[in-house]
């Protein structure tokens, strides 16, 4: 009987400062995103991003209604674009059902685009994202850890460095301690300290550790004054209340007041074409919203924004979520990956292959100067046999946040504050 064998996918999605420089050595040489001057795409490959933007969208809205099932009343924060890409990389690899459970639960259609245009879509984000000409602080990146016992098909590692711009990582796994310091270091230096020991062990038979981190750090167009920044209450539900920093802000905001779901939507833009969605339920109306979080609904708020001045309320808080993928993959309808089903026969040569952990975790900073954030996902295979006076808007009770990146028109992080004091896990 052969033994088994694991493949691990982490996700990391940041929303704080500059990634460090790359380290140049030879055992971690960055594979750097090409410039729009590096290759000749023709206009269609220019916006590849656009055609998988509202699949990516409709993943994120899912995704978020299997956490809130889950997870209860309480603080809520991941990166749906860090799943999205890592498990999109992967899909690269697998074949038969197990491919058309992940393209159905990452709501790419096959009858509507290509199998070559979602990679394509990927490629095009990941260069705009990473463009150092602009304002905000914004990088995306992919590393395979991969055991030296492992043959990896030489397509898919071909096409995970052309199309995620991966780098391909040779280590001893049976030095699981060694390999599992280096990893956690890895994912130390890209999320900025954000995540110390995301890495817990490595299984003896683990083969291939799939790495994916998102970094953004976005400062205010307007930052709020620190010295208006005092003490409140925040209402968390009916009979609970905790004191905050709450930041207070008079400017002009695009706001939208949705009578149907009875809540305020405030777009707080960041310098660089990214901005926040804070959608304040009213009272009792959390489930209401929540439900109708959708892609047309969002995108009626987008269109429906006015510019307005009004005495804006939110509060400084830190939240953060972790969670386990697999168990969620699984109520979406995921589930050959994870079994003796599992057919990832584009991987590797000669070896039987699933996934044994999905794991994301992800943390988020908001304050006077702007958003601060952190992801990260592991998943893990296993191979087996007008003019008008101001109005009032204040974050005291559980509001919804989106962060997006206005470029590509992705949603990079998304997320729940039920109790902005709450600690982080």
């Amino acid at each position: 009987m052969k033994s088994a064998l694991y493949l691990c996918l982490f996700l990391t999605g940041l929303q704080v400062q500059a990634l460090p420089k790359p380290n140049h050595s030879n055992k971690h040489k960055e594979e750097r995103p090409h410039s729009l001057g590096d290759h000749p795409h023709v206009e269609h490959k220019n916006l590849a991003h656009m055609k998988i933007a509202p699949s990516n969208a409709e993943f994120a809205f899912r995704f978020y209604k299997q956490v809130t099932e889950a997870g209860g009343n309480k603080n809520i924060f991941f990166s749906p674009l860090s799943l999205s890409t890592a498990f999109a990389m992967l899909s690269l690899g697998a074949r038969s059902n197990t491919l058309s459970q992940l393209h159905k639960c990452l709501t790419f259609n096959l009858t509507e685009m290509e199998e070559q245009e979602i990679h394509e879509g990927f490629q095009r984000l990941l260069q705009l994202l990473n463009d150092s000409q602009r304002d905000i602080q914004l990088n995306m990146g992919n590393t395979l850890f991969i055991d030296e016992r492992l043959k990896l098909q030489q397509k898919f590692l071909d096409d995970v460095t052309n199309f995620y711009y991966s780098e391909a990582v040779s280590m001893d796994f049976q030095n699981s301690e060694h390999a599992k310091e280096e990893i956690n270091n890895y994912i130390k230096a890209k999320t900025h300290g954000k995540f110390l020991d995301l890495l817990d062990s490595i299984g003896k038979d683990v083969v291939m550790i799939l790495t994916n981190y998102v970094y953004f750090k976005g400062y205010w167009e307007e930052p709020f004054e620190s010295y208006n920044t005092r003490d409140d209450d925040f209402f968390v539900d009916a009979e609970h209340s905790v004191k905050v920093k709450m930041m207070y802000k008079n400017t002009y905001y695009n706001i939208h007041r949705d009578e149907q779901l009875s809540c305020w939507v405030v777009e707080i833009p960041y310098r660089g074409n990214a901005a926040a969605f804070f959608v304040l339920p009213d009272e009792g109306s959390m489930n209401q919203v929540e439900d109708a979080l959708l892609q047309d609904t969002v995108s009626n708020w987008s269109q429906s924004l006015e510019g307005r001045s009004i005495d804006l309320y939110l509060p400084k808080f830190s939240i953060s979520g972790s969670y386990d993928v697999k168990k969620l993959f699984l109520k979406m309808g995921v589930t050959d990956m994870f079994s003796n089903n599992a057919d990832f026969s584009g991987v590797a040569k000669n070896t039987l292959l699933k996934v044994s952990r999905a794991i994301h975790k992800a943390k988020l900073n908001v304050n006077e100067n702007g958003t601060e954030a952190a992801a990260v996902t592991m998943v893990e295979m296993k191979v087996f046999s007008a003019m008008i006076d101001p109005l009032e808007i204040k974050f005291n009770r559980p509001f919804v946040m989106m962060i997006f990146d206005k470029i590509t028109n992705s949603i990079l992080f998304m997320g729940k504050v039920v109790n902005p004091v709450a600690k982080e896990d």
